[in-house]
């Protein structure tokens, strides 16, 4: 049916139906962004456990690291040290695309520090999140459907800080007061 047919014959509808079009659009580009992330941070992943494991410096620095704080071997530090390499790139990848393409309204297509360290810290919200949902439906469900639930969770965790937190819509007095604390 025609857009505008739809306009003409429900007027009252047309603007609540556009703006569920625009969010279920961004909710979409949100988690096509996220699927290309992931093999980001899995690739990154895997490269720098590969790299972190096959240098002998790195693997006598990590196994010292571990004897001084007694907090697992050195293999369980270097799959810590390149996890966390693999999430910073994909959370910076995150950032940026959906700056400019999901949320590219809100954000001006304009990178700022302070929004990426907001989307940042909304990451490990969401990581927390499905942590937890995965742990806790696994007692009673096999882990392959607590993962599915864990990363549902965890992507309406993030899309909701990035929609309402990260990428909110910004009005004249919100940047005002980032120009000027006073305001």
């Amino acid at each position: 049916m025609d857009p505008t047919r739809i306009e003409a014959l429900f007027p009252h509808a047309a603007p609540a139906l556009r703006r569920r079009v625009v969010f279920v659009r961004k909710a979409v580009s949100f988690a096509l962004i996220g699927v290309i992330n992931t093999f980001v941070d899995a690739g990154v992943f895997f490269l720098a456990l590969a790299a972190l494991q096959s240098a002998g410096a790195s693997v006598r620095g990590f196994a010292a690291l571990s004897g001084l704080c007694g907090c697992g071997g050195a293999d369980d530090l270097m799959l810590i040290a390149a996890n966390l390499m693999g999430w910073v790139v994909g959370v910076t990848g995150s950032y940026v695309l959906n700056s400019t393409f999901t949320f590219a309204a809100e954000s001006g297509r304009t990178l700022r520090l302070r929004d990426y360290g907001v989307f940042a810290a909304s990451g490990i919200v969401g990581a927390i999140a499905n942590t937890a949902t995965l742990v806790l439906v696994a007692q009673v469900m096999p882990v392959w459907f607590a993962k599915g639930c864990a990363i549902l969770v965890s992507f309406v965790v993030n899309f909701t800080m990035s929609h309402f937190v990260v990428f909110r819509v910004r009005r004249p007095a919100d940047e005002a007061a980032e120009l000027d604390p006073r305001v």
